[in-house]
């Protein structure tokens, strides 16, 4: 026991400029008394007492500060001959970063499947409880495993349809077992019928107005599902062209006076972006993009978070530049919250309808917080 406090009084080996206030004993023991998370990845410590090391964060039962000694790494606990603590697991990732590697793999896993995986299926695969893996998938994604499975297929179907495929070899190459089973939902998820959707939307009624506000033009359409796009500009007829290309097919018609109550709502929308709206939202995309557009809607008013940090809660922490197409191809301004994110450095980046705007509403959100 000797030889081992010998070791353990060594100084830290390289210095870490990240560690502020814990380059020395005390400041690491007190971080310890605060299960310090940003102290985590700094340096651990080692209990006398019971012969192991643990993270800052540890949650076990605080020990005396006679029997506790600090190392810069595991290694160094290791080979003053102390073990891994088995509930905070020092030695491995963080907590945080499996969560996200977790739920990564299932993402993976679901998307490669030929059928939809069971909440079982998927928990076994990445080794943790069924109940565990739902909360923390949804943590992290803002979806739920079976919702993520269906925004997945749906984003199968619609690119199988707009290759030409034939609406029941769609459905059978996106992994649904029936078309009974699509078809029950097939509205929902395409925003229209799966022929409709084949044809460019043809049959469909897309009802549409323009406002003006104080950032310019503001078209407004929706089916009958809910609103499908809000787009801002300074030229009415350009906001028109664009709704048009999005259903090259589709019955546009103008919205009646009931449907100026909906531009209303989106003008005020405008003007108060922190306020929010009780607007029922039909929204279209891929899997990626309904899982970051979700997760961007969770951003609150007044706050940004960079596409890194979306990337990270999405579960796919590499994929900052998906996030950023994501954003771009967003097509209901303000609603769904793309404004929020910014670059890591805080700079704002571009937005779709000009980074002008971006800082107006902005600026407007956090007035109002």
């Amino acid at each position: 026991m000797i030889a081992r406090q010998n070791r353990a009084t060594s100084p830290a080996s390289r210095p870490d400029p990240t560690a502020g206030t814990f380059h020395d004993d005390e400041g690491r023991w007190q971080a310890l008394v605060r299960r310090d998370r940003a102290a985590d990845d700094v340096f651990h410590y080692s209990v006398e007492t019971t012969g192991v090391y643990c993270r800052p964060s540890c949650a076990a039962r605080l020990a005396k500060r006679e029997n506790v000694r600090f190392y810069s790494t595991c290694e160094q606990a290791e080979r003053a001959g102390f073990r891994a603590c088995k509930r905070c697991r020092p030695n491995e990732a963080p907590l945080a970063e499996r969560h996200k590697d977790a739920v990564a793999r299932a993402c993976r896993l679901i998307e490669n499947a030929d059928e939809t995986p069971t909440l079982s299926n998927l928990a076994d695969a990445v080794g943790v409880s069924p109940y565990h893996f739902h909360r923390v998938f949804k943590m992290f994604t803002g979806v739920t495993p079976k919702a993520y499975s269906a925004a997945h297929r749906a984003r199968r179907v619609r690119d199988e349809l707009a290759q030409g495929a034939t609406v029941t070899r769609a459905i059978y190459d996106a992994g649904f077992g029936s078309s009974g089973r699509f078809y029950a939902s097939s509205t929902e998820q395409l925003g229209m019928t799966p022929t409709a959707f084949r044809a460019g939307g043809d049959g469909a009624t897309i009802r549409f107005a323009v406002g003006e506000c104080s950032l310019g033009s503001v078209l407004v359409a929706a089916s009958d599902k809910g609103v499908c796009a809000i787009l801002l500009g300074d030229d009415p007829d350009a906001l028109a062209r664009d709704l048009q290309d999005r259903f090259p097919k589709a019955r546009v018609v103008g919205g009646d006076a009931t449907f100026d109550q909906c531009v209303a709502q989106a003008v005020g929308l405008v003007e108060k972006p922190a306020a929010g709206a009780d607007l029922p939202l039909d929204i279209r995309g891929t899997a990626f993009q309904l899982r970051v557009w979700e997760a961007l809607r969770q951003v609150p008013p007044g706050s940004t978070a960079s596409y890194t940090e979306i990337a990270e809660r999405i579960g796919q922490p590499t994929a900052a530049r998906a996030v950023a197409s994501a954003c771009a191809a967003n097509p209901i301004a303000i609603a769904i919250p793309c404004h929020r994110v910014v670059r890591t450095d805080e700079s704002l980046s571009g937005y779709r309808w000009g980074v002008k705007r971006k800082a107006e509403l902005l600026q407007r959100e956090r007035m109002a917080g």
